[in-house]
């Protein structure tokens, strides 16, 4: 009985070691969330304005004129058999099945682009996504496990960059991006984002005085490429803010379960104690009986 005691009581300090590092964990998600929701909050604004100016610009004479607008053939008639996947994932775990959902939502649209027949060239974001698909032995296009947890425009560039150009060579289908979209700290579900060819916006029937110099054509051309570059910022800025809020709540209830288990174990040694106390006052007073006879 002692022994069992002893046994539970060391099993109590290591469950509380184990919640010091989860509670520890789940402040730093919880500090490094509110600074990526501020970013996310940010980017925004100007995501928004840039897609209604797009949507006033583009009219469909323009559409042709332009490669990053232009829908290119189907692959068995002419059109390019390439197309690029960009996936965002995080580089470390204990987010509960936050990469997980990525990759499957990654793997399913690598499926239906395959069975269009189109060759699917995997640009990985994360170590968590790059390290699943080198595991089935499948060649990354690229692998970009030095953005982490705080991207930046610029690292949006280096990663669009390259992809642009080929799509607007001639080279590449469609450019999308499965990322986690950031509703709130709680609902951060994968997507998938059309990033090329760029679908202009809906015209919302607002009248806008735009006085244009140089023309729309002009502008659409530099319009255009910033417009597709902002739309993988803001999938890498919103998938970092998804990966703290995860982190979070798998920490949280790694922190409440842990808790619990200490509770209960806590119970169960009480229970052993008050047993083994009632054992020896039963042996105490069983001797004293004795010796009175």
């Amino acid at each position: 009985m002692a022994k069992a005691s002893r046994a539970l009581l060391r099993r109590i300090r290591t469950v509380q070691n184990t919640r010091r590092i989860t509670k520890t964990m789940e402040l730093v998600s919880a500090s490094k969330l509110k600074r990526a929701t501020e970013r996310v909050n940010a980017a925004r604004p100007y995501a928004e304005a840039l897609r209604e100016v797009l949507g006033d610009l583009v009219t469909p004479e323009l559409v042709e004129r332009f490669p990053l607008l232009r829908q290119p053939a189907p692959p068995g008639k002419g059109g390019p058999a390439r197309a690029a996947l960009l996936l965002a994932t995080s580089n470390r775990g204990l987010a509960g099945a936050f990469n997980a959902n990525l990759i499957k939502e990654a793997r399913r649209r690598i499926d239906t682009l395959e069975k269009q027949g189109f060759t699917v060239d995997i640009h990985a974001v994360g170590k968590k996504g790059a390290g699943f698909f080198k595991y089935l032995g499948r060649k990354l296009a690229s692998d970009r496990p030095d953005i982490g947890d705080s991207p930046t425009m610029k690292h949006a560039l280096s990663v669009i960059d390259t992809v642009l150009a080929e799509f607007a060579a001639g080279k590449l289908a469609a450019v999308e991006m499965v990322q986690a979209k950031f509703n709130s700290a709680l609902s951060t579900p994968p997507a998938l984002v059309q990033v090329l060819p760029i679908e202009p916006p809906a015209r919302t029937g607002k009248k806008h005085d735009y006085i244009l110099k140089p023309d729309a054509a002009t502008l659409l051309e530099a319009l255009l490429p910033l417009y597709a570059r902002n739309l993988v910022y803001r999938g890498l800025v919103e998938t970092a803010a998804a990966e703290h809020a995860a982190r979070r709540t798998a920490m949280k209830n790694a922190t409440d379960n842990a808790t619990d288990l200490i509770q209960l174990l806590t119970r169960i040694y009480n229970k052993n104690r008050q047993a083994v106390i009632t054992q020896e006052i039963a042996e105490i007073v069983g001797g004293a009986a004795a010796l009175e006879q």
